[in-house]
């Protein structure tokens, strides 16, 4: 009876075997990554770059500490990868994948903690979404692949050309910001060479912003294929990633448009698709094709927001998340309207997500502007850089 009612205290809640599970991958990366062979020196890596690095593609972030291009061999890279998938999807994911392969059930402890992961309330119907999240990331990420390989197959050669495209859209898709593009005499140039390509820089944003939605609008947009039927939830996560993106774009074009470190010495053509790529990737992706450490100081004020925000709710990005940014807007607008309850397409919002959206809002920036503080009073660095350096890394952006 005592055996029976220790394990029974001892069950972990959805979210901690997610917590849990993290934790243990990013710690069996680590040793992974301090082999020898993952290094291309042949030498083992320092343990805290191999954590820092585990950290941050088990986290999708993109941060890094030396160069994946320069630094790590193709076992290395394989393993990089293969963390930035994992976790874009949900280690769940993953393994409920597994399970199906092997025509494995799926127990309803199993299912609820997918649903913790793709942040449902309800567990019904989540191993279709799993399937249609499955196929889905498989269809998107070969597209990509498909286009990018075009460009790189030219550039790399077959082989590598194609080995290219397949990372950098498992990157871009699960919103990674790892890049293979590092030389010598600019190990963390990102895209920067492909700024006025179109074809790089339109399918690296379209898997981004597609990442970015979340699986559940996926589902919700291939069921009812008509804005008027979605639920409250896509309508949300639509609208607001819609006016992010725009109003990013064109206070990107204003603030750099003179420039001449960033936008500045660019045709008319590039500077749109570059303001426009710098605006889809503060979404939590990390890539860059523009030199981050020359933007205006409106530009970087402007990239702490939209980093802090972040992705969708259940998606591979990070932040705050746009349904939480909305839910403030809204709670301010009605506030001031005098309104005493807070409304959406028709909808009134739960009080109870509005603390919800309060609560992870004070939260994320207290994280971000302590973690500022910080590194500030310890480095003697800049506030403004540092507030920049933690709010990509709450926002699990990756952007430096």
């Amino acid at each position: 009876w005592m055996n029976k009612k220790m394990k029974k205290d001892v069950k972990l809640s959805p979210s901690a075997i997610i917590a849990v599970g993290f934790l243990l991958l990013i710690l069996t990366a680590t040793l992974l990554l301090m082999l020898p062979c993952a290094a291309k020196s042949g030498r083992a890596t320092p343990f805290i770059d191999a954590l820092f690095t585990a950290t941050s593609a088990t986290c999708v972030t993109g941060l890094v500490t030396v160069s994946t291009a320069l630094h790590w061999s193709f076992f290395g890279k394989c393993v990089i990868l293969l963390l930035i998938q994992i976790g874009g999807l949900g280690f769940m994911s993953v393994m409920t994948a597994a399970s199906l392969l092997v025509r494995r059930t799926i127990t309803l402890r199993e299912r609820m903690v997918i649903g913790a992961g793709f942040n449902l309330d309800s567990y019904g119907g989540i191993v279709r979404l799993t399937r249609r999240v499955l196929f889905g990331t498989l269809l998107f990420e070969g597209i990509g692949a498909a286009l990018l390989s075009v460009r790189f197959v030219g550039e790399f050669g077959l082989l590598r050309g194609i080995g290219m495209g397949i990372f950098h859209a498992v990157s871009a898709f699960c919103n990674g910001g790892f890049d293979l593009m590092g030389t010598p005499d600019d190990p963390f140039c990102s895209l920067v060479g492909y700024a006025g390509d179109p074809l790089v820089s339109l399918t690296i944003m379209a898997l981004i912003v597609i990442g970015g939605l979340g699986f559940f609008v996926w589902s919700d947009v291939w069921d009812r294929k008509c804005f008027k039927r979605l639920t409250l939830h896509s309508k949300l996560v639509l609208t607001t990633s819609g006016a992010l993106l725009a109003g990013g774009f064109v206070l990107t074009l204003l603030f750099e448009w003179s420039n001449p470190a960033t936008l500045g010495g660019m045709t008319l053509p590039h500077k749109l698709l570059a303001a426009a790529f710098q605006s889809v990737t503060l979404r939590t992706a990390g890539f860059n094709t523009i030199d981050e450490s020359a933007l205006t100081g409106p530009s970087q004020a402007l990239a702490c927001v939209l980093m802090l925000i972040g992705g969708s709710p259940g998606s591979t990005a990070g932040g705050l998340k746009t349904v939480t940014a909305a839910i403030l807007a809204l709670s301010a607008l009605g506030a001031l309207r005098g309104h005493t309850s807070v409304v959406a397409f028709s909808r009134t919002i739960e009080p109870r997500s509005i603390m919800n959206a309060v609560a992870l809002t004070v939260i994320g920036v207290t994280l971000s502007l302590g973690g500022a503080c910080a590194i500030s009073f310890i480095d003697s660095v800049p506030m403004h850089l540092c507030m920049y350096e933690t709010a990509s890394a709450f926002g699990t952006v990756g952007l430096t």
